[in-house]
C-alpha cells in the first residue's frame, strides 16, 4: 500500500489501484454522513476533485492521485457513509481505478514513512 499527503491509502492490484481515505483521516472528520462517488467509466487526471464526502466537522473532497479511468465504485457507501469511520482502509474504499501511468504510484509514502508524516 502507499500512501499520499491528502490521507489516501492507494492499493495495486495488477494496474488497477483502489483508493480510500486512512485511518487517521476518518478520525479527524468524525462521523462521515455523506458520500458522492465518481460514475465508472469517468476518466480522470492526477489531482481532480472526484469523491465529496461530508462528515459533522467539514466537507472535504478527495482528488485522484493518478491519471487513469474509474472502473469500479463503492456504492453501499452511498446508502450507509458511516461505514467509511467503521473501516477506512478495508471495506470502505471509494474507488477502483486503472491508471495509465502506474509509475506515479512510486510519488507516495510507504506506511512508515505515512506513520512518519502523521506524526
Amino acid at each position: 500500500m502507499k500512501y499520499t499527503e491528502e490521507h489516501e491509502w492507494l492499493m495495486d492490484e495488477d494496474g488497477i489501484v483502489t483508493v480510500g481515505i486512512t485511518a487517521h483521516a476518518a478520525e479527524q472528520l468524525g462521523d462521515i454522513v455523506f458520500v458522492e462517488l465518481p460514475e465508472a467509466g469517468t476518466t480522470v487526471s492526477k489531482d481532480d476533485e472526484i469523491v465529496v464526502i461530508e462528515s459533522v466537522k467539514a466537507a472535504s473532497d478527495i482528488l485522484s492521485p493518478l491519471d487513469g479511468e474509474i472502473v469500479e465504485v463503492n456504492e453501499p457507501l452511498v446508502d450507509d457513509p458511516g461505514s467509511v469511520n467503521e473501516d477506512p482502509e478495508g471495506n470502505a474504499w471509494f474507488f477502483k481505478i486503472k491508471a495509465d501511468d502506474p509509475s506515479q504510484m512510486d510519488d507516495y509514502m510507504d506506511i512508515n514513512a505515512y506513520k512518519d508524516f502523521i506524526g
